[in-house]
């Protein structure tokens, strides 16, 4: 009788342990770096940790976005995507990236004309997690 209940919960242990890491699957950020002067980006990283994924995606979602339309005097100095779940649909986000010229903040824009200037604090912290770099140099 003990084997069999030993059996039942590594059976149990196995599948909430399955069904987590199915869970993760897929959650990554991918990261796109503009080359040269031009709105011309190159394939930079890919973060695929769950913890930098969870935290980059609540840093994006947490912001104080704002609805308007700007116009950037320079081309994003980033791009970054990564899966958007609703309760219907996956999605894919889609952000650029702009690091102002103080270097402490940055803004980003997405294609459905959202806009956002992050803290100092925000900024380092997604700064770090799509480039592996500090932020303020």
């Amino acid at each position: 009788m003990k084997k069999i209940i030993l059996l039942f919960s590594l059976l149990a242990v196995l599948l909430v342990t399955a069904g987590c890491l199915n869970e993760m699957v897929g959650q990554k950020i991918t990261v796109q770096k503009r080359t040269g002067k031009e709105n011309i980006f190159e394939e930079f990283k890919e973060v695929n940790q769950s913890k930098r994924v969870e935290k980059a995606i609540d840093l994006v979602k947490n912001a104080n976005w704002e609805d308007k339309k700007v116009e950037m005097t320079r081309y994003a100095d980033y791009q970054f995507q990564f899966p958007f779940k609703n309760s219907s649909e996956n999605k894919i986000a889609s952000y650029s990236l702009w690091v102002i010229q103080n270097g402490e903040n940055v803004e980003i824009v997405t294609d459905s004309d959202k806009y956002v200037k992050l803290t100092k604090q925000d900024s380092a912290n997604l700064y770090e997690i799509l480039t592996g770099e500090e932020l303020i140099k």
